[in-house]
């Protein structure tokens, strides 16, 4: 058994802003707000960001239209004891998509981690 950390990409809906930053911030403190209600503290919750299809260079993953966003957000957790990386990306989004329903969520990495002496071994993503 293995530990991940899985990174997943989640589409957050933001409405009545004016400005994208505005939205990113609400993004961002709803889902965490979200989240900690449900005793995932240990989800990292960051902006997405995504390429400019011109030059390459990132940017905010933030789209303003009609006083409504649609934000993309960078969503991190570590999944411990896992069989595989299938099955770390089915406990990260069980552990995510349980406290974010309705919010769409993607899988876009998954990473084999060094284990410590200090992790319990319940398997469960932390």
């Amino acid at each position: 058994m293995s530990n991940y950390a899985v990174a997943m990409e989640a589409a957050w809906l933001v409405r009545d802003v004016e400005e994208t930053d505005d939205a990113i911030g609400v993004a961002v403190s709803e889902a965490g707000k979200r989240l900690n209600e449900t005793d995932k503290q240990y989800v990292e919750v960051e902006p997405g960001v995504t390429g400019c299809p011109a030059c390459g260079e990132p940017f905010d993953a933030a789209f303003l239209a009609a006083n409504t966003a649609l934000v993309g957000l960078l969503l991190e957790i570590d999944v411990f004891n896992a069989d595989s990386e299938e099955h770390a990306e089915r406990i990260a989004k069980s552990e995510v998509g349980g406290a974010l329903r309705d919010v769409p969520l993607e899988v876009i990495d998954v990473m084999e981690t060094e284990a410590d002496d200090d992790e319990e071994s319940d398997g469960n993503a932390r």
